[in-house]
């Protein structure tokens, strides 16, 4: 996939108005992208770095991609994506239009194989999109998959993205929640489209349900125990708990739709009271 994505970065359109290079940060001691890396830099048309962080974290290989880059703004696209030709000239004029230190887009689902129908039923794999110039204020509704930030925003950062989060993920939502507490703007741009390869293995509902865990434990780690969004959480437990039975005689993309809600808030409520159910991806 890594070699598709590089494959596709070579035509951006730029129209004339900036440059572009590639930065690629392999997360895996044994070196297993580099050859790849090397594939394409005999034959690319754009710079392409690499670099490798033998421990495997995703926040130290993000700041590996931070310190690493150059230019007035550094763009985060995971290896399992590819972009649309106009996505990166889409984030730039988002950006200089509403004045923002980042720009989020859409990532969109890519099924090289037909998944099942409880998959595409209940839109799992879709996430939230916005009207271009949307202001996020919401850290929860924030990540690195698709996103331009202004370099600046980086200054005096060493270590940007917080470790401690190791392979849980959320390194990229608690970086997101410490800009906005600062006043940093982001804001969304529904025209800068990438798109996600969904692969069969995770077609499996347990790669669903570990992930709802997670991202529950994310919330739980920016939340204290006696707060409204915890009252929310506990309700909404409570309601879909009961309401699974029910859904479940509805069919199984209702039921695995709301199961994964449930596992969501379940995962919240654990992480706030110290219990870790999932410790990694």
């Amino acid at each position: 996939m890594l070699s598709f994505l590089l494959g596709k970065l070579q035509n951006q359109d730029t129209g004339n108005l900036f440059t572009y290079s590639a930065v690629v940060i392999d997360n895996d001691s044994n070196q297993s992208a580099k050859d790849i890396v090397l594939h394409w830099q005999e034959k690319s048309a754009i710079q392409i770095d690499y670099f490798c962080e033998p421990q495997q974290n995703i926040a130290l290989a993000r700041n590996k991609a931070v310190a690493k880059a150059s230019g007035n703004f550094i763009v985060f696209i995971d290896d399992d994506e590819f972009p649309e030709r106009s996505w990166l000239i889409n984030l730039l004029k988002t950006q200089k239009k509403n004045n923002a230190a980042g720009v989020l887009g859409p990532v969109l689902p890519h099924f090289e194989v037909d998944p099942p129908q409880w998959i595409i039923k209940s839109k799992i794999c879709e996430r939230p999109t916005y009207f271009t110039g949307t202001m996020i204020k919401d850290s929860t509704k924030t990540r690195t998959g698709n996103v331009l930030f202004m370099r600046e925003l980086f200054a005096n950062q060493e270590k940007p993205f917080n470790s401690e989060f190791g392979l849980t993920g959320g390194e990229d939502v608690d970086f997101f929640g410490r800009m906005i507490e600062k006043g940093c703007i982001f804001v969304w741009c529904d025209e800068a489209c990438v798109y996600e390869v969904v692969e069969p293995d995770r077609f499996e509902k347990k790669f669903y349900i570990k992930r709802a865990l997670l991202s529950g434990a994310v919330i739980a780690s920016k939340s204290s125990l006696l707060s409204m969004e915890t009252l929310k959480s506990a309700i909404a437990l409570i309601v879909y708990t009961t309401a699974l039975p029910f859904l479940y005689l509805c069919g199984e993309h209702l039921f695995m739709k709301y199961l994964i809600k449930d596992c969501h808030h379940f995962g919240n409520i654990a992480g706030l009271v110290g219990c870790k159910i999932v410790t990694e991806r």
